[in-house]
């Protein structure tokens, strides 16, 4: 029984430079930019109108049950979005990203990768010393 107690006690809530999420859902935009790293609290406060316009379109879209999809990879996570579904283009398709709360901060195009990694095969014709000597018909 006292390792029941010491596993319950383990299991920590989410905080966000020492506040939970929700006080930082009861933040405004502007007041929460002051949390994160300088860069993306420059690009909050020059941007704050385009983050609220993406939210109020979140919000219109989950009344009617549409996707919501997005090109611009450059909005940042803010604690509103969190558990929203968002669609991020990468270029060619649509990828599905669940936002959750370790998101905050950080930027869409993090999570939708435009280059896939890259997979080594095997050496082409010419490629190698043995393989020189060789027609390429």
């Amino acid at each position: 029984m006292a390792k029941e107690n010491i596993e319950i006690e383990r299991k920590k809530e989410f905080t966000y430079r020492g506040k939970t999420l929700e006080e930082l859902k009861k933040l405004d935009i502007r007041e929460f930019s002051k949390l994160i790293p300088s860069r993306e609290r420059r690009s909050i406060l020059r941007n704050t109108e385009i983050i609220e316009n993406f939210l109020l379109k979140c919000r219109k879209r989950n009344e009617k049950n549409k996707q919501i999809k997005v090109h611009n990879r450059n909005i940042i996570i803010v604690p509103d979005m969190v558990g929203k579904t968002v669609f991020i283009y990468n270029g060619r398709e649509f990828i599905r990203l669940d936002i959750t709360a370790e998101m905050l901060g950080h930027r869409f195009g993090e999570f939708s990768l435009t280059r896939r990694p890259v997979k080594h095969g095997a050496a082409g014709i010419g490629a190698t010393r043995s393989s020189a000597s060789r027609s390429v018909k």
